[in-house]
């Protein structure tokens, strides 16, 4: 009898915990909390800019 429980299937290739690549920035500045954050602060500061150029 063919034991076939054992092993991968063919053409599939594994992958090794330590082989997958850390998660950087990129993956922090996509969550919507911190983009959330960055648009306040950003508006903050276009306001202050507009306000100082000009409504003096």
């Amino acid at each position: 009898m063919l034991d076939t429980s054992q092993g991968e299937p063919p053409g599939r290739l594994s992958v090794p915990a330590a082989a997958e690549e850390p998660r950087g920035c990129l993956f922090a500045l996509s969550q919507p909390p911190l983009m959330i954050f960055l648009a306040v602060i950003g508006t903050l500061l276009l306001l202050a800019a507009v306000h100082d150029l000009f409504l003096l």
